[in-house]
């Protein structure tokens, strides 16, 4: 197994391409961390994956959780050697009706979260003296602006900037943060993406999801799971070279 022995902590975890990621790197033999806002559900979701997996409450905008999170973590798993900033949050506007208050709360989460999160991580790396793997949640969207969609998109390209920056600066720890860049990924918060294209792009319910699906070059709208072998790679020793990248896993969506 690939991540045998290895500890990880995964934010936003309780669902979706967080909680496939804990249940592909407990398959893999490591230990994992599920982070999440959300108490129950991922209290829940630990359960359900087994002994190697416990539940964090953790909320990214707070600077006395995310120490919090990461101090438990680290005492009940003993160590920590992989993160992965997998929360965030998506809207969608037209440019003349984004509030400050949505702005702030998309950077708070998708882009402070993301950094904080990797300081807390860092920190414990360093003092471990081990070394460590951050990998970043970016977006195809961070690569390129986006009509309806200009605060997600700043957030993303800010995240894979923010990849670049802290991967250059941590690699001398023999920390290598590196960042996955997903396309359109199906799954529950799809519907909620789905309902701001329909209400913007006065569209039927479904049509804007089955259209960006049908655009996509593999023929589909990925899944999490197609996400998981990258996530994996990142993480493992086969990728101590590679620093401050991020990469496409979009079905061919978009070329960087």
């Amino acid at each position: 197994m690939m991540l045998e022995g290895k500890t990880a902590l995964i934010t936003g975890s309780a669902r979706g391409i967080g909680l496939e990621f804990a249940r592909a790197f407990i398959a893999q033999g490591a230990t994992v961390a599920l982070a999440d806002i959300n108490a129950e559900a991922v209290a829940k979701a630990a359960e359900s994956l087994g002994s190697k997996a416990i539940g964090i409450q953790m909320d990214i905008t707070s600077q006395s959780s995310i120490d919090a999170g990461f101090e438990a973590a680290v005492a009940k798993m003993g160590q920590l050697d992989i993160l992965v900033n997998n929360a965030a949050l998506f809207s969608a506007a037209p440019t003349v009706e984004i509030t400050r208050s949505d702005y702030d709360r998309l950077f708070a989460v998708n882009v402070a979260g993301t950094l904080f999160c990797t300081q807390a991580a860092a920190r414990h790396m360093i003092a471990r003296g081990q070394g460590g793997k951050i990998i970043n949640m970016a977006s195809q969207a961070g690569r390129r602006g986006e009509g309806l969609v200009t605060v997600y998109c700043a957030t993303k390209a800010a995240v894979i900037s923010l990849t670049q920056s802290a991967g250059l600066d941590l690699i001398k720890h023999k920390i290598n943060v590196n960042a996955i860049a997903p396309g359109v990924v199906d799954g529950e918060h799809w519907d909620g993406v789905d309902a701001f294209f329909a209400k913007y792009e006065n569209r039927p319910a479904g049509e804007k999801k089955r259209l960006v699906g049908d655009a996509v070059p593999y023929g589909r709208m990925g899944t999490a799971a197609d996400l998981t072998g990258m996530a994996i790679f990142l993480a493992t020793p086969a990728a101590d070279y590679i620093v401050a990248q991020t990469f496409g896993v979009d079905g061919g969506n978009w070329m960087a």
